[in-house]
């Protein structure tokens, strides 16, 4: 589900909220060594999300936060802010020339560049988080 962001909304924090739980505390976001990531540059999207990013030959910028049980992609698109809110369940990540996630039948490819090497700490710690959401429901027979 994609929100615009741009202006705050008590019903929009309401739909994050219920979806993926409610944001890290600043002891626990402390403890965890930081919930975001530095702003990355959008390399590539799916058809069905070629209208949030710039139109004209403009970079387009996305950063992440963690949830509990899920994520929150954040695009920047001139003056207006979107929000692609990910359950962990649906989170899929490919690592090719840079990082790709999927979800929903959409898709976002973030640029191999400084930018990106520099969340590398934050995107194993990312990797981590849905490993330990996906065993809490990891089911043997």
């Amino acid at each position: 589900m994609i929100l615009d962001t741009t202006h705050p909304n008590k019903e929009h924090k309401k739909i994050i909220n219920d979806l993926i739980g409610k944001p890290f505390s600043f002891l626990e976001s402390f403890k965890m060594g930081g919930v975001g990531s530095k702003r990355m540059i959008i390399d590539e999207v799916s058809p069905n999300m070629q209208q949030y990013l710039n139109s004209v030959s403009d970079l387009s910028y996305a950063n992440i936060e963690m949830r509990s049980d899920g994520i929150l992609i954040f695009i920047n698109k001139g003056l207006k802010n979107y929000t692609w809110i990910i359950p962990y369940y649906q989170l899929v990540i490919y690592k090719t020339n840079g990082a790709s996630i999927h979800a929903q039948g959409k898709f976002i490819h973030f640029r191999d560049n400084t930018t990106f090497r520099e969340n590398t700490s934050f995107l194993k710690k990312l990797l981590a988080a849905k490993v330990n959401y996906d065993e809490r429901f990891n089911f043997q027979f």
